[in-house]
């Protein structure tokens, strides 16, 4: 005997049955559920496009891509806060052969929107910032090949230094907090425009006119003690006490590249400024600063 292949002459309750295997097995609608809707299809319809139609863990899966980078470092620390104009650095073990495929492993997410990019500086370390200022009081995580940081972008901490009126105007979120006077760089030795990046602060430090090549004995050479210096570029430019030229700031430039403000100023710059906030300076005659300076690089 075989069975029928057939369902006219069945009994109503197999036939039932017989509907409910075929409804199991795809042959009559292809059901599939995104986003918590059901979406229904006949099924020789085409696939619903972007989704999937095997089982997770099926032998027709390929297997999941890895990194083509061992675990890299992060220039933000887990938990720390950082100001609005911090890049986000990564540094690789190895030079990356294939930066776009890198580029892959890597995700930005933040608790605001902060569109952005990725640029190289090597084979070895990528950058990536947002296209403007991030957000302020905005969650950061950086996943990277294995790395992981998660940190917080704090307030908008701005200091903009005009050469015009020779002030360095700051605000916090948009609120003029504090306006102090300033001496720039003199002539030959004018401060360049752009905007800077607060980096490391010392509450003293020996500035060296021989450490890029003028000698001490020279009449522009100098080695001196100064307070309070908060470093904005890799190539040696500070906000830093310079009590010698009070008379001077708010009126004439006599610094050799360095924003000169009083002790008192660049205690307050110093406690209210962190890493990663922006100075921008500007109307001066010292050209722009170049893309390759460090810290003033990510923005010029």
């Amino acid at each position: 005997m075989h069975a029928a292949s057939h369902t006219g002459s069945l009994p109503a309750h197999r036939r039932g049955a017989q509907l409910t295997r075929r409804l199991r097995a795809g042959a009559l609608l292809s059901a599939t559920i995104a986003a918590g809707v059901l979406l229904v299809a006949p099924a020789d319809a085409e696939p619903f496009p972007g989704l999937g139609s095997g089982s997770a863990g099926s032998a027709q899966d390929p297997a999941p891509q890895q990194p083509n980078f061992a675990p890299p470092s992060i220039n933000i620390a887990d938990g720390e806060v950082v100001g609005v104009a911090q890049p986000i650095i990564i540094n690789f073990k190895e030079p990356v052969a294939d930066q776009a495929a890198a580029e892959k492993f890597i995700k930005v997410t933040s608790s605001k929107n902060a569109p952005g990019h990725f640029y190289w500086r090597g084979d070895k370390q990528v950058r990536w910032r947002p296209n403007d200022f991030w957000p302020d009081n905005t969650d950061v995580q950086v996943e990277a090949g294995g790395t992981r940081s998660s940190f917080k972008i704090g307030d908008a901490f701005v200091s903009t230094a005009d050469d015009n009126t020779k002030t360095i105007t700051i605000t916090r979120n948009g609120e003029v907090v504090k306006t102090m006077p300033t001496s720039m760089g003199k002539t030959k030795h004018e401060t360049p425009n752009g905007t800077y990046i607060v980096g490391e602060q010392l509450r003293k430090m020996i500035m060296d006119s021989s450490t890029y090549g003028v000698p001490t004995t020279d009449p522009e050479g100098y080695k001196l003690e100064v307070e309070y210096a908060t470093r904005i570029s890799n190539s040696g430019i500070f906000v830093h006490a310079a009590p010698w030229s009070v008379g001077q700031q708010g009126n004439s430039n006599v610094s050799h590249g360095c924003l000169n403000v009083s002790t008192e100023n660049a205690k307050w710059f110093m406690e209210n400024s962190r890493k990663g906030d922006p100075v921008i300076i500007e109307n001066t005659k010292g050209g722009s600063i170049g893309t390759s300076d460090g810290l003033a690089g990510d923005w010029n």
